[in-house]
């Protein structure tokens, strides 16, 4: 530990992980609607992280880095069960290994007590993510059904009784961005009257009844006919189905936006408001007709792996700024654990940028590579201007192998200009096969967990038959032939 405990004394941090969470709906990153009033004025006093990416998705894999401080390469769990879902716990037995601590052991076994107020663990059975923390609590039995008045029946009390005491890590999950979307109406109808986003427009919408795949614009609710709630349609088919879509998203982000200021008014009236760091993260993003998928996370597109990140740390002096360079989750992990002033475990794949929270020059990581392994398997070359995507595994999707965008031009993934540019996809691709021999190329790796995944298929949540079986049930055999010609099935029975 580099600092005395004595140092660390009335250090209380507060941290917000908020399940599907797009920055680009916050008003701290320069979103036109007034969603997140409450988070912008931590960001006020803090610093914006304007690249901040998921290594993995969705929630397991996101969720597991967060504890392990690890990419899914090493900590094994790329997905939500089954194969290439097991996370390696970093012991044996009554055994832990404290040169590669889990995070949640490295704050108890530094003076800060670990308090979760979670159902995560509950709801994906991923009782690893239960280990270490001092208090663990699930709130209701729902299982990330919970809206955030529901979270907050349980977090204002203990805060209440705990919150003015010395040395503690809150970490509280809210689910609320994350479909379904039933906030009362009220909120959703806040926005009815604001512009929408300038994308997706008519036409990408038009384009996106070709997806075959789950969370389409077709098929929203994956087969359902009618939407089970009011704050979402039951397709997207045109600008005013689209507008309900975005109207609950957005909804949902206010109302959760205004419990979280019941916390922070809390711990203002308790008279701790100005000792306690707040930090504002998420596990994933959401897909708003990015690669057609509409309020969901299948694939490893920017817009379900670019997190908020928000830093407040009273006494470092960095106020009110942003900052672009490239850093992944893990690294949040690290900055955390660097600014208690304890060592970073040197196995832990996360580097810290606790620099850039106390506003020195950072630059950040030169490009990112990240990964998901659920609806569909692929891993991503994020460079400032290329993003170059490797598909192993298109799921139900039509994915092409290789998919190269532009994202200072194309910053939606629309059009794939991989044939146009094929030095940049050699180029990315050679970043990739680097990465790869970095994380597996040595004594004592891992097997690559995504390849258990494309072994059997991602088929989670929908199954080929499943799906296969739907589509040919409401007259759609174009589209169920064309996910089988494209995974090779010419003879598929269901």
């Amino acid at each position: 530990m580099k600092a005395g405990k004595s140092e660390l004394l009335k250090m209380r941090i507060l941290y917000l992980d908020l399940d599907s969470m797009r920055p680009d709906h916050m008003g701290c990153y320069d979103y036109h609607r007034n969603t997140t009033p409450n988070m912008d004025s931590v960001a006020a006093e803090g610093v914006t992280f304007t690249r901040l990416y998921a290594s993995d998705s969705p929630c397991v894999p996101a969720r597991a880095t967060f504890i392990s401080g690890k990419f899914a390469a090493h900590h094994g769990a790329a997905t939500h069960w089954g194969p290439g879902s097991e996370f390696q716990y970093p012991g044996h037995a009554h055994h832990h290994r404290p040169e590669d601590a889990i995070f949640t052991r490295l704050l108890r076994q530094n003076g800060i007590r670990p308090i979760s107020f979670s159902s995560f663990a509950d709801r994906h059975q991923a009782w690893w993510f239960a280990a270490g923390w001092r208090e663990y609590h699930a709130y209701t039995e729902k299982g990330g059904g919970e809206q955030a008045d529901e979270v907050n029946a349980t977090v204002l009390p203990w805060l209440k009784t705990h919150g003015k005491e010395d040395n503690w890590f809150l970490h509280v999950q809210y689910w609320d961005p994350h479909r379904i979307y039933k906030a009362p109406l009220k909120y959703m109808r806040q926005f009815e009257t604001d512009p929408l986003p300038p994308w997706p427009d008519e036409a990408a919408i038009t384009e996106h009844q070709k997806s075959t795949g789950p969370f389409s614009a077709t098929f929203l609710f994956n087969g359902r006919e009618e939407s089970p709630v009011p704050t979402m349609p039951s397709k997207i088919s045109n600008m005013a189905e689209l507008r309900c879509m975005i109207d609950g998203y957005d909804g949902q982000i206010r109302h959760m936006d205004e419990r979280i200021g019941e916390l922070f008014d809390l711990l203002n009236n308790l008279g701790v408001w100005d000792e306690t760091a707040v930090i504002i993260s998420a596990d994933h993003a959401e897909g708003m007709g990015e690669q057609g998928v509409y309020g969901d996370h299948c694939c490893a597109s920017e817009s379900v792996h670019h997190l908020p990140a928000i830093i407040r740390w009273p006494g470092v002096g960095a106020q009110g700024i942003k900052n672009n360079g490239f850093v992944y989750n893990a690294d949040l992990i690290a900055t955390i654990t660097d600014l208690l002033g304890i060592d970073v475990p040197r196995n832990w794949d996360g580097k810290s940028f606790a620099a850039a929270v106390r506003g020195e020059p950072f630059n950040g990581h030169p490009h990112l590579v990240w990964g998901h392994a659920l609806y569909s398997c692929q891993r991503v070359v994020r460079t400032d201007r290329w993003q170059f995507v490797r598909t192993y595994h298109p799921g139900l999707f039509q994915f092409p192998p290789v998919q190269l965008f532009d994202m200072h031009a194309d910053p939606h993934e629309t059009k794939n200009v991989s044939a146009e540019h094929p030095d940049v996809v050699k180029e990315c691709d050679h970043l990739l096969a680097e990465w790869h021999q970095e994380m597996f190329g040595h004594h004592g790796a891992l097997p690559d967990p995504m390849q258990k995944v494309v072994q059997t298929g991602p088929w989670k949540y929908a199954t080929l038959d499943g799906w296969i079986s739907m589509l040919r049930s409401k007259g759609r055999e174009d589209m169920a032939q064309q996910i089988l010609d494209r995974l090779g099935l010419t003879n598929f029975a269901y």
